[in-house]
């Protein structure tokens, strides 16, 4: 049996590029830049960057990361054998994943004020919001310094855009990346999803990536979305595109 192209498009990984020369910087998350690029002076030895999935704060995270050289620990899988093994500066990833042992993370919290150590967490929710059970932690967590980084604004959307798309050596016409900023959920977490979702068909069907296809796209994500039961939101944006030259 001969395989179609849609058959033939394999499921690859690719690598973002999370290197300091490739963070964007905007309105949007320009305090949480200038936070980390102050460091080591920083006000407490502990601070918190908070932000919505896939909002850049793994990425400026990594960057500060490779900038002191801190080792890294999941929050959730934070036990009493990273304290003996730790030492120097320390990045605590998703709390609000939750918090393998909290006393652990207190001790952590203490060596890195008593050491002058350097400890930065993330998380989606702001520290006064998670699930924690010791007193202790919840008051030193709700203490520390929160670096916020908002939802993106037109121009980091639309930068995020072209550099997922780098990530996936597509080059993309300005046109059609403004047609997907202004239609596409305005989320960092979506630019990633729909990239790959383009990238996907593009791939498929064997054509470059152009405003009718990434119509197609976005035509086919408000179908999956769709409630059985509820009506189809019309879009005339979106309508089916006819035959004849894409644009």
């Amino acid at each position: 049996m001969t395989a179609t192209p849609s058959q033939l498009v394999l499921d690859l990984a690719h690598h973002p590029a999370l290197e300091a020369e490739d963070f964007l910087v905007s309105r949007s998350n320009q305090a949480a830049a200038d936070f980390i690029d102050r460091w080591p002076d920083w006000p407490s030895a502990s601070a918190v960057v908070v932000a919505p999935a896939r909002a850049g704060k793994t990425h400026l995270a990594n960057v500060w990361r490779l900038k002191c050289g801190a080792a890294r620990l999941e929050a959730k899988r934070i036990c009493e054998a990273d304290v003996a093994s730790l030492s120097g500066s320390l990045l605590i990833e998703d709390l609000q994943a939750g918090i393998g042992e909290e006393r652990v993370l207190f001790h952590l919290l203490n060596l890195a004020r008593e050491q002058k150590r350097s400890l930065l967490m993330t998380s989606r929710v702001p520290p006064g919001e998670l699930s924690v059970t010791l007193p202790d932690l919840r008051s030193r967590l709700r203490a520390l310094p929160v670096v916020a980084i908002e939802p993106p604004d037109e121009a980091l959307l639309k930068a995020v855009l072209v550099k997922h798309f780098a990530d996936r050596q597509l080059a993309v016409e300005p046109h059609v990346i403004g047609y997907i900023a202004l239609h596409m959920e305005q989320s960092m977490e979506a630019a990633a999803t729909v990239v790959a979702e383009i990238d996907a068909a593009a791939l498929s069907s064997q054509r470059r990536v152009t405003r009718a296809l990434v119509q197609q796209v976005l035509a086919a994500q408000r179908l999956a979305e769709h409630v059985p039961g509820e009506p189809a939101r019309a879009d005339p944006v979106l309508a089916p595109h006819h035959r004849g030259r894409e644009p």
